[in-house]
């Protein structure tokens, strides 16, 4: 089964004009022009970004399950496609993904700028805290639907941590690194063999 839809979900603060979220557009674009991209700018509350994430994709084909969707999801963005995953099912590649945000961002509960554009402010209210804890997704039911990238240079997120929550999936523990992954254009054609897109 080819993946003919996918869904790249960003981190906190960032965008669709992230780094990479830009550089998987624009490679989905050009070698597959078939696959349905979607990338949208997540709301700073959690549970209205994956209420409206979760909304789009019911309108995506189903086969054979969720089989023909991916998800790729950056920090945050990793937190949420877990949720996705194991929602529905699907693939998923997780990019330095966060693991406990309710205890992580209940630090950044005040006024926020935008990462790409920092005229661009929102406000992170105390209650998105408790709608995180109501998202995590619990234990993975299949590992194996997962490639998760860890750097252990990732100065915002613990790699020990990381690679704990993702054992018994497809982990690519990188010496040094980053947590944007500087490196990202090194572990594409990886990402592209795992997600098999149309």
């Amino acid at each position: 089964m080819r993946t003919t839809h996918l869904l790249y979900l960003h981190g906190f603060r960032s965008s669709p004009q992230s780094m990479k979220a830009q550089k998987m557009a624009a490679l989905v674009r050009q070698r597959h022009p078939a696959v349905h991209w979607w990338c949208p700018q997540l709301p700073p509350s959690p549970e209205a970004a994956l209420r409206g994430v979760m909304n789009e994709i019911a309108g995506w084909p189903l086969q054979a399950g969720y089989q023909s969707l991916a998800v790729v999801g950056s920090s945050l963005g990793g937190f949420y496609a877990t949720a996705v995953a194991e929602r529905t099912g699907c693939k998923a590649v997780l990019l330095n993904p966060a693991v406990e945000p309710a205890r992580d961002l209940a630090r950044y509960i005040g006024e926020q700028t935008a990462w790409h554009n920092p005229d661009e402010h929102f406000f992170f209210e105390p209650r998105f805290v408790d709608e995180l804890k109501a998202q995590h997704a619990g234990p993975l039911k299949a590992p194996e639907n997962y490639l998760a990238f860890i750097a252990k240079g990732d100065e915002v997120l613990d790699w020990r941590e990381m690679a704990g929550r993702y054992a018994g999936a497809h982990l690519r523990i990188l010496e040094g690194g980053d947590h944007a992954l500087s490196d990202f254009d090194t572990h594409v054609p990886e990402i592209l063999d795992f997600l098999a897109l149309a």
